[in-house]
């Protein structure tokens, strides 16, 4: 069902007889990464002779387990260094006073589209749950207040047709500017060539257009009127509004909608973090090399190394030409034949000395290029689930999912049962707005952003319900990330094509291989625990191959496909 906060899936003559459902099958690279992961000859393999090699990976996030653990598969010893906690973006805190209480303060809601995220959370038996977004089928109830007007549904039929033609304003202008269907149509298939087609022509037409300069030159939005495009950046589609991305490229939210990846998201149960957890932990069966009950952990003494602070080209007579000299920041250092480095990447350049010289000027300019996206959560523990109540005047729940232009933004009510602590995240916000609680403290926010909800729920005492201390993140406070993602500003295509495609370095000079980028700023779909996990399959195949490996014929790897599906060049 099109409501003014969802996209529509597609029009429903185009669907009707399509053959799946939609995937994140990136239209920069559409790799069915799910099917290579499936494959029963697997990821490749190497000389046995090369079996307990040690390969550097820097970062304990999702992208640098998932390339750990996959490589560790293959018979290599993968070294994980870490400078602060297993994770990465995935990070999921604990209310002190109720440890089984969870706030996940970076990653939180997975779309059912990422296919690839969706193989391990499965494989390590990890349980999810419906995230409740607004006008989500999990979601009670929802109240989009806009300029003091507070309208509440329970679904979309419930909000004033202004909302309807807001959703039907955006669903033309995709339509009409990018092709929407048709790119939908042929990602449902799975049809590489038509997917390419339709993105290759429209990169050098958008390319350089902002999320705002699309709506607002479409002929839908200008019919419509400037109130529509406000409505839009304010509740927008999906999980909200998206008025902070539009000074952002079109390109990076095309490559969001038409994936599905801002739909039917889910959560894990028990908070994010326990899916790198897992993949620390497990042992898979079946490994080369390795023993049965062989895990990361295990390789690593229940612990990964410290935080990196050099990394260069060894010159020591005493270790083999072209190996990587790693030290850590009190001054232990290894040499591997191979590395992975998986951080942001803004700290090659910031806190971690890496050697000029092992990547290509061009490659150095994208990475400092690269624009972050500042984002602030703040949370709250309550005695129960209140929100469920009923007013008996009104007959309405007290409390609801909640999408404003005050403060806070929105507002999210995450439950585990009705006679259990509950959580409240008082406010998800982005850029601008998460700067403007970057300077207040936990008990600050929390006392700004329940003044903003009394004005949208005068009778509603949501105060004194919380229990325990609040607790809240500010990404680009955090000198190990400096920002919650990176998202593209129009004109930066090529830059991401240069550090996408870094992984296949047959082209490279010698001296500049060996070494990988990964993790989701790397990706086309930064933001999304996919490109981690998609990112960090490439560094597998690169390392595979420059170590001497090969893919299974059966089982074409990424790096083979490349050329044929990968990023075009714009010059």
């Amino acid at each position: 069902m099109t409501t003014a906060t969802e996209l529509p899936a597609s029009d429903p003559s185009s669907t009707l007889d399509t053959p799946g459902p939609i995937t994140m099958l990136n239209p920069d690279f559409p790799f069915s990464y799910d099917h290579y992961l499936a494959h029963p000859a697997g990821l490749g393999s190497l000389p046995p002779e090369l079996y307990g090699t040690e390969v550097a990976i820097i970062g304990a996030g999702l992208s640098g387990l998932v390339t750990a653990y996959e490589l560790m598969k293959l018979g290599l010893r993968p070294v994980v260094y870490e400078a602060d906690q297993i994770g990465g973006r995935l990070r999921t805190a604990n209310f002190p006073s109720a440890p089984d209480v969870v706030a996940d303060l970076g990653g939180m809601r997975f779309p059912v589209s990422g296919k690839a995220f969706y193989h391990y959370v499965d494989l390590l038996g990890l349980q999810t749950q419906d995230f409740p977004n607004p006008l989500a089928p999990g979601t009670s109830s929802t109240v989009i207040e806009l300029a003091g007007e507070k309208h509440y549904a329970t679904t979309s039929a419930d909000l004033p047709p202004f909302f309807r033609e807001v959703a039907e304003a955006w669903k033309h202008a995709v339509n009409d500017g990018a092709r929407f269907s048709e790119m939908q149509e042929a990602i449902r298939a799975r049809d590489t060539v038509r997917i390419k087609e339709i993105w290759n022509d429209l990169l050098p037409e958008l390319d350089e257009q902002t999320f705002y300069g699309f709506i607002a030159g479409s002929k839908s939005f200008k019919d419509a009127g400037f109130a529509h495009r406000e409505a839009f950046g304010q509740v927008g589609f999906g999980t909200g509004g998206w008025d902070t991305d539009f000074p952002n490229s079109i390109l990076e939210i095309l490559r969001v909608v038409y994936t599905d990846a801002d739909d039917q998201h889910r959560l894990i149960t028990g908070g994010a973090q326990r899916l790198p957890e897992a993949l620390w932990k497990h042992a898979p069966s079946g490994m080369a090399h390795w023993p049965e009950g062989t895990s990361l952990s295990s390789l690593h003494s229940g612990s990964p190394r410290g935080a990196v602070d050099r990394i260069v080209r060894a010159n020591s007579g005493d270790l083999p030409a072209g190996n990587f000299l790693v030290r850590e920041r009190w001054g232990r250092e290894a040499a591997y034949p191979a590395v992975v480095t998986t951080c942001q990447s803004w700290l090659l350049s910031t806190r971690i000395h890496t050697e000029e010289a092992l990547f290509p000027a061009q490659l150095w300019t994208a990475i400092e290029r690269s624009h972050y996206m500042q984002s602030s959560k703040t949370f709250v523990m309550v005695d129960r689930p209140f929100w469920k109540d009923f007013d008996p005047d009104t007959g309405r729940e007290v409390l609801s999912m909640t999408l404003t232009d005050r403060l806070n933004r929105a507002t999210y009510l995450l439950e585990d049962g009705p006679d259990k602590p509950a959580v409240i995240l008082l406010s998800y916000t982005w850029n601008d707005d998460a700067l403007k609680w970057l300077a207040l403290d936990a008990d600050q926010r929390v006392e700004l952003m329940l003044h903003s909800l009394q004005q949208i729920y005068p009778g509603v005492d949501i105060a004194s319900h919380i229990i325990g201390q609040p607790i809240t993140v500010s990404w680009e406070a955090d000198p190990n990330f400096m920002g919650a993602f990176k998202a593209n500003l129009p004109g930066h295509y090529r830059y991401q094509q240069r550090l996408f495609s870094h992984f296949k370095q047959d082209q490279l000079p010698e001296h500049q291989r060996g070494i990988f980028l990964a993790g989701d700023d790397v990706s086309f779909t930064a933001g999304w625990a996919e490109g981690a996990v998609t990112t960090g399959l490439n560094a597998v195949w690169g390392v595979v191959n420059h170590l001497g490996g090969q893919s299974a014929p059966e089982n074409p790897g990424p790096g083979e496909l490349l050329e044929d599906l990968g990023p075009i060049a714009l010059d």
